[in-house]
């Protein structure tokens, strides 16, 4: 039979071995930076995999560096991205890099000289196009870019690769 001093015992035990397995999960889980999260493509061809590892066979190779993906999952060193049309595989982190970039979807979109549907337009981008993401002000539903040394202002809902309510200054 067990008395008090035993299960106290126990619990402590108990604790200690959950802390460790989960510092052990975090460390097979990945960064620990937040998810989802946007990133860039660092490579001009890189690999997406059918799943975590170099034993997974390709399934799609982009071609394209500054690409905007999302990063929705991770495990260890790979990290599981979607792009802007929904496709979704396995990248190894080495081919990812924090600077950001969008791209832009739907029709012919101007870039704006300000935040204001009514400003002169500073250049015309069709879909497709790769814009660095420079800053999203808060409290206005614009973002600054830059798109072939043209810098302007475009809405979110003209791209993707910025969440809604994001701020980035």
């Amino acid at each position: 039979m067990m008395n008090k001093k035993n299960i106290a015992y126990l619990l402590i035990i108990s604790f200690i071995l959950l802390g460790a397995s989960s510092i052990v999960a975090q460390a097979k889980s990945g960064s620990g930076l937040p998810l989802p999260r946007f990133v860039t493509l660092r490579s001009g061809e890189v690999n997406l995999r059918a799943g975590p590892g170099v034993r997974y066979p390709v399934e799609w190779v982009y071609k394209k560096r500054t690409l905007p993906v999302e990063v929705v999952a991770e495990y260890d060193t790979w990290r599981k991205i979607r792009d802007w049309q929904g496709t979704q595989g396995w990248v190894h982190q080495g081919m990812l890099s924090g600077k950001r970039s969008i791209i832009i979807t739907g029709n012919l979109r101007m870039l704006r000289r300000e935040p204001k549907t009514t400003a002169n337009p500073a250049a015309r981008l069709e879909e497709g196009v790769i814009a660095q993401l420079k800053e999203c002000p808060e409290g206005i539903t614009w973002c600054k870019v830059e798109a072939d040394g043209y810098l302007g202002w475009l809405r979110k809902a003209e791209f993707w690769g910025v969440y809604s309510g994001e701020i980035m200054e």
